[in-house]
C-alpha cells in the first residue's frame, strides 16, 4: 500500500489549496479514506473522511470550508480547502482505514497559512 500526498504549500489567510493523495494497493470501496492533520505540539486529528458509499464526515473546525472527494477511476483522494485560516497550518496526512485490513498513512504534506 502506498499513499502519496501532495499539494501543500504556503497560502495567505482566506486563500485556497487542493491536496491530492494518489493511492495504490487500496480499494476505495473497501477502505475509509481520510485526511488528518497535525500541528506542532498537538495530536493528529481527523479533518475529513469519506467512504465508497458516499458517506463523508468533517471536523467541526473545517465544516463549510473543506470538501473531501475521491476519483475512484484514478484512485486519488482530494481535499479542497477554502477560506483557510492560520489555525489550519499543519502537516496533512492521507489515511486509509479498514477494520479488517488495517490502517495506512501517507508521508504528509505541509500546509502553512500565513500573511
Amino acid at each position: 500500500v502506498q499513499l502519496q500526498a501532495c499539494g501543500g504549500g504556503l497560502v495567505q489567510p482566506g486563500g485556497s489549496l487542493r491536496l491530492s493523495c494518489a493511492a495504490s494497493g487500496v480499494s476505495f470501496s473497501i477502505y475509509r479514506m481520510g485526511w488528518f492533520r497535525q500541528a506542532p505540539g498537538q495530536e493528529r486529528e481527523l479533518v475529513a473522511a469519506i467512504t465508497g458509499g458516499g458517506w463523508s464526515n468533517y471536523a467541526d473546525s473545517v465544516k463549510g470550508r473543506f470538501t473531501i472527494s475521491s476519483d475512484n477511476n484514478k484512485n486519488t483522494l482530494y481535499l479542497q480547502m477554502a477560506s483557510l485560516k492560520p489555525e489550519d497550518t499543519a502537516v496533512y496526512y492521507c489515511n486509509a482505514y479498514s477494520l479488517t485490513r488495517g490502517t495506512y498513512w501517507g508521508q504528509g504534506t505541509q500546509v502553512t497559512v500565513s500573511s
